[in-house]
């Protein structure tokens, strides 16, 4: 079982930037490929990035190359979101997501993820 627990999002003005983190509680965190995916109103859940259990892949929607990082610290059960040059349609609830197979969570672009945080806001006025 693992517990995921979003911090760091907010309210921003376009063209800032915020670090979002996922918290992962149990000792297996290393062992499974991360994900943020996010959600707006009106919308679909669609996949943001996900980075593999070591760290030594990651992968990206095409929207947010260039702008988000995603990163982990497995010392820390912490994986990260670094979003820079935000803009309006940037707005969404962001959800961690982990999934015990990178090949799954390429493929399902996180849609089938063995856990899910509750999400965390993320509001860009323009």
């Amino acid at each position: 079982q693992v517990q995921l627990v979003e911090s760091g999002g907010g309210l921003v003005q376009a063209g800032d930037s915020l670090r979002l983190s996922c918290a992962a509680s149990g000792r297996t965190f290393s062992t499974y490929a991360m994900g943020w995916l996010r959600q707006a109103p009106g919308k679909e859940r669609e996949f943001v990035a996900a980075i593999s259990w070591g760290g030594a892949s990651t992968y990206y929607a095409e929207f947010v190359k260039g702008r988000f990082t995603i990163s982990r610290d497995n010392a820390k059960n912490t994986v990260y979101l670094q979003m820079n040059s935000l803009k309006p349609e940037d707005t969404a609830v962001y959800y961690c997501a982990a999934d015990k197979a990178w090949a799954t969570m390429t493929r399902d672009r996180g849609r089938t993820s063995d856990y899910w945080g509750q999400g965390t806001q993320v509001t860009v006025s323009s």
